[in-house]
């Protein structure tokens, strides 16, 4: 096939209206997709301090974000208009994006010099603005963290619909008249929480987002079912002016949010699953069933919600921890992203929203492209026994007590052994391999012998196997010395980043799914109550979301503890409780592809 090069104005028959008909957007494609024709090292770099609408800080000024701009100057001399990729973070300065933890860097007058990670890089040059976005009260910003409000500002100042300056508290004005309006949120960790937030404002503009190991429930992150982990907000990335003035307002995030573990109007108002029908961006996501940054709960449930709802969705999903897909299969993700862009922000019928919709690892560096996830599953409900896991309900209870001194990776040790802090209940080896993906539950009957109490549960397989090495601190890769590059580059940002490779370990087990639960909330997550002690309640509460094959001859075990020593803040009090659960009313159900 010949080589075919098109300007926008020749393939604007091929543009769709997720991207606006501006007739003077520029890019060019070739063999479907745009092509890199604009110097990285002559792009326009410049800082815009956007206006949120918010005075956080309350210094009776409105509080203004910094957004650090780099653009392809070539369209810009015409006249002409460019989408932007955008990603709101509050790491930019003292964590650092991606493998190498780089942060934003500056010329001594305070022109941007180094925006972290490929996507200036590799876009720019293809007719794209990056704007990368200090969150409010983050390295220069004003404002304290409202991370939604600081990414939805700029949404509408690209649009129009707001005001920005040239500086952080002056008067003059700038203008975003090089956008044409359609922009792309992508971003990690908190970045990704904040795309997720954005998106389900229903904000004007945002036509994409990517979030990489993303939060869609800020109740799961500092609670489980009535448990109450600990308190963090944005203390830690605020700098010198916001760890001051911004004190009060987080006071206040913490007394609305409460420490006793209710659902309340604080948490609703930061839980995204339930507001995915305001949803109008496609999504395009990454998470690690192994993440113990982000528990994978927070993508299960959301990911089910965009199906029900019909939005326009791809997700990448593998077996190491909180990993950016860029250093799994570099070259893959980045052909994909590449495409995604081009749809949804350019409009380019490239036919990748037609694709399969996911793309999955089950063991190291082997994926497969599936249509949807969860996969079509049946529900299988085990029941604990005196002997393991069995097919139906047993008589009989078991007892144990709690010690928040240990957690979850002790429980699961040397599972013959009696140990009065855990309950190891192990089903019958396998026949064959056996896929367990979805969400699973746990229901549990239990006596507490006093007025409170937190169980743990954990889905185990017991096995030998070769694995991502996911064990705190890894994350189930490491970095090379070599480097490959990604785009343009300059001396200040070269566009070039250390490779990695799968950090492999052989285990004889692996957690594949946990959850906690406050037994005071087992009638409603709003109020929990104290317990009798002595009588019995009865309560369901779900796993974190899972995709797991166990291998021919493994065995499937739930092990029940109280208080997580793994996941709970050893400053909250301990309960001390002793939990006896009733066998014949407690049980797992757990979405699987065959036979456990």
């Amino acid at each position: 096939m010949g080589l075919k090069t098109l300007t926008a104005t020749v393939v604007a028959s091929l543009l769709l209206t997720a991207a606006p008909a501006v007739a003077s957007s520029a890019f060019v494609l070739r063999d479907g997709v745009s092509e890199p024709v604009f110097s990285y090292e002559k792009a326009i770099r410049e800082t815009a301090w956007v206006e949120t609408g918010q005075d956080l800080d309350r210094d009776g000024r409105t509080d203004r974000v910094a957004a650090d701009i780099i653009r392809p100057a070539e369209p810009a001399a015409r006249g002409q208009r460019v989408p932007v990729i955008m990603d709101v973070s509050p790491y930019f300065e003292k964590v650092g994006r991606g493998n190498e933890r780089q942060p934003k860097t500056y010329l001594p007058d305070g022109t941007p010099s180094q925006f972290p990670l490929f996507y200036d890089n590799y876009f720019v040059p293809r007719g794209y603005a990056v704007v990368l976005v200090d969150v409010g009260g983050t390295n220069r910003s004003s404002g304290c963290f409202d991370d939604v409000a600081s990414g939805n500002g700029v949404v509408h100042w690209l649009n129009g619909r707001a005001q920005a300056f040239r500086t952080p508290f002056g008067p003059e004005r700038v203008r975003a008249d090089w956008a044409n309006g359609s922009v792309g949120a992508i971003g990690k960790s908190q970045d990704g929480a904040t795309a997720i937030g954005m998106a389900a404002s229903g904000i004007e503009g945002l036509k994409t987002i990517v979030p990489i190991a993303g939060v869609s429930s800020y109740y799961e992150v500092h609670n489980s079912h009535g448990a109450y982990f600990g308190w963090a907000g944005g203390q830690g990335f605020y700098n010198e002016r916001a760890e001051k003035l911004c004190r009060p307002f987080e006071e206040d995030n913490a007394r609305r949010a409460g420490t006793d573990g209710n659902f309340n109007d604080y948490w609703r108002g930061l839980d995204y699953v339930a507001k995915t029908g305001e949803v109008r961006a496609s999504v395009f996501a990454s998470m690690g069933f192994h993440d113990l940054n982000v528990n994978p709960i927070q993508f299960g449930p959301w990911w089910e919600a965009l199906n029900s709802h019909g939005v326009p969705r791809k997700a990448w999903l593998h077996q190491a921890a909180h990993v950016d897909p860029f250093d799994l299969d570099r070259s893959r993700f980045v052909r994909t992203l590449h495409r995604w862009f081009d749809r949804w922000l350019l409009g380019v019928r490239n036919g990748v929203e037609t694709e399969p919709a996911i793309r999955i690892e089950h063991t190291p560096d082997h994926w497969t492209d599936e249509r949807r996830w969860p996969p079509a599953t049946q529900q299988r409900v085990l029941w604990p026994t005196e002997n393991g896991l069995g097919n139906r309900p047993s008589s009989g209870s078991a007892a144990v007590t709690d010690d928040p001194a240990r957690g979850a990776s002790q429980w699961v040790e040397n599972p013959s052994q009696s140990s009065p802090d855990r309950l190891v209940f192990a089903g019958e080896p396998v026949r064959t391999d056996t896929r367990v993906a979805g969400t699973a539950t746990v229901t549990v009957t239990a006596r507490s012998d006093k007025a409170a109490a937190r169980i743990g549960a954990v889905l185990v397989d017991y096995g030998p196997a070769t694995v991502r090495n996911t064990k705190f601190p890894a994350l189930g890769t490491k970095d090379l010395t070599t480097r490959s590059c990604w785009g343009a580059g300059t001396a200040a940002d070269t566009g070039c980043f250390l490779d990695t490779v799968a950090d492999l370990t052989t285990v004889d087990k692996r957690i594949v799914a946990t959850g906690w639960a406050d037994l005071g909330h087992h009638r409603s997550l709003w109020r929990g109550e104290p317990l009798v002690p002595g009588k019995a309640y009865t309560m369901t509460f779900r796993l974190s979301s899972l995709d797991h094959v166990v291998p021919a001859g493994h065995r499937l075990a739930l092990v029940l503890g109280g208080t997580d020593g793994d996941m709970f803040d050893p400053a909250l009090p301990a309960l001390g409780s002793r939990v006896t659960f009733e066998l014949g009313g407690t049980s797992l159900s757990v979405p699987v592809i065959g036979r456990v």
